[in-house]
Parts: structure tokens; C-alpha cells; sequence
């Protein structure tokens, strides 16, 4: 049990006890006093900590040595720049993380059936940023499923603490990161521009990944309400965008599409490159 919440931290990062025994123990077994029990332990230990709580419960993250411990057992890919997530903790942005562990609970256990392998497929806090034009951002979450493709899907969780105009703003930005293109070739040849995102970051993906936007929060109907503005705030958007409430994600209902993912469209809307 310590081993498997060793390993379900190294992914989400941050997990409460209840996060944590919904996917450690039996299906329908309430195993949270186990799982105290093992996090006390890893506590003693100093592999993990607790810096701060949601509500009644409290925030579990790994310790640097956590992390180490982790990466000796050769139990996930390596991960050399993720954090703790203590600090964010500390600074009192546990609850978006928490919540963002919420929605990769609920993902895998409604879209990917309930598949725990796919757990060790999540980063979280994953940077994206283009260096000669400024744009950086952090997704909250990336799942890379290992196949022949790649099938990259990228995941914002809005916790209904960001007005409507800044949730759009990163929404856009996923095309203006996509849109971006570079030259390649040597000087004096006849080169050509290629996707940034295709040679330097997924680079065995055939189209740009799909955006997930999950909204959590608010009520129910009060999150329906930014679902709508926000399909108005990204019409025309080029990169493929699906929204969803966080209720309606466990319950595995429907997402909405709210954008297309349109290459051609794309390449026109961004200047493309001067050749060396």
C-alpha cells in the first residue's frame, strides 16, 4: 500500500487520503483508514508530507527523498524537473491541485475504464513555452498514452477562480503554441517551416493534441453558464477543444466540442518564418 501511494503521488502530485483509497484499495471498499495508516508511515520515513488541507482533509505530497525513492525503484519515466507540490500547497493553491487530481481520478475512471496502468501515463504541471516569441504556460495535466501515435491529450482544470476572459486567453494560447512554426534546413538551401510543437515536443504525434477543458468549482448550472461563454470566447479557435463540467466527467456524460483542430486554417492565421 505505501508503495502504491508512492507511485499515485510521483503522478498527480497531490492526493487526500480519500483520493488516494478510491484508487488503492477494493472497488467500493472504504480503505481510507489503511491508507492513513500508510502515509503516517511514509511520514516517518521522510518520504511524504502534509502542508496544508481542502476542507477537513489533508494534502499529501512526496518529499524530495519521496521522489528519489521513487525514481530508484524505476517505478515511472523519468521526471528530473517535477515538483513537489508542497510550495503550491503551502501558498494555498491546494485546492486547484487537488481538484485537478479529481479530474484525473475521473477521467481514468470513466473515459479509460477504470484502467489504473494509465495512472503512470499522467504529468502534471507540464510547461509549454516557445522561447522567441514569449508565450509560456503550464497544462495542468498531460496524459501520453504509449502507442504508435502517441495519443497526447492535454487537460486544464478551471476551479472557478479565474474570470471568464483569462480562462479564454489560455484556451488561445494552445493556438498560438500550435500555430507557431520554424525553418529548418541549412543556410543557402531550400529548406522549409515545420510545426514547433512537431520537432520539439510531441514529436510522434500526428495531429495537435486535443485540449480538455474541465470546469469545477461552482454549481452545477453556474458552470454550465461558463461552459457557454466560454464556447462563444473560442469560436473560430483552430486547435481541437472539448468542455466539460466536473459532475457531468464522474458522471461519465458527454463532452461538448467547442473547437476543431484545422491545420490549413491555422498555418494561414500565423506569419510564417523568414528562411535562413
Amino acid at each position: 500500500m505505501r508503495a502504491d501511494a508512492l507511485r499515485l503521488l510521483g503522478c498527480v502530485r497531490v492526493a487526500t487520503v480519500r483520493q488516494m483509497a478510491s484508487v488503492i484499495t477494493g472497488e467500493k471498499a472504504d480503505g481510507r483508514s489503511y491508507v492513513r495508516r500508510a502515509m503516517k508511515k511514509l511520514a516517518e520515513l521522510g518520504l511524504a508530507e502534509t502542508n496544508g488541507k481542502v476542507g477537513k482533509e489533508q494534502i499529501w505530497n512526496l518529499t524530495p527523498a519521496g521522489q528519489k525513492a521513487l525514481a530508484e525503484g524505476n517505478e515511472l519515466p523519468p521526471r528530473p524537473k517535477a515538483g513537489t507540490g508542497a510550495k503550491a500547497v503551502r501558498a494555498g493553491f491546494g485546492p486547484h491541485a487537488v481538484a485537478v487530481t479529481e479530474m484525473i481520478l475521473a477521467y481514468t475512471a470513466t473515459v479509460l475504464s477504470g484502467d489504473r496502468e494509465y495512472l503512470t501515463d499522467w504529468q502534471v504541471e507540464v510547461n509549454h513555452a516557445i522561447k522567441e516569441t514569449g508565450l509560456s504556460f503550464n497544462t495542468d495535466a498531460v496524459l501520453a498514452v504509449p502507442t504508435k501515435t502517441s495519443q497526447v491529450r492535454l487537460f486544464e482544470l478551471d476551479n472557478g477562480t479565474m474570470s471568464r476572459s483569462r480562462l479564454a486567453k489560455e484556451v488561445w494560447d494552445y493556438e498560438r503554441y500550435a500555430g507557431h512554426r520554424v525553418w529548418e534546413g541549412a543556410r543557402g538551401t531550400n529548406g522549409g517551416t515545420y510545426p514547433f510543437w512537431q520537432r520539439h515536443r510531441y514529436t510522434r504525434s500526428e495531429r495537435f493534441p486535443l485540449l480538455y477543458v474541465v470546469l469545477a468549482g461552482k454549481a452545477e448550472h453556474l458552470l454550465d453558464n461558463r461552459r457557454q461563454a466560454l464556447t462563444v470566447a473560442v469560436k473560430g479557435i483552430t486547435v481541437a477543444v472539448w468542455v466539460n463540467t466536473l459532475p457531468r466527467l464522474r458522471r461519465g456524460d458527454p463532452w461538448y466540442e467547442v473547437g476543431v483542430d484545422n491545420p490549413s486554417r491555422r498555418r494561414d492565421r500565423y506569419r510564417e518564418p523568414v528562411g535562413r
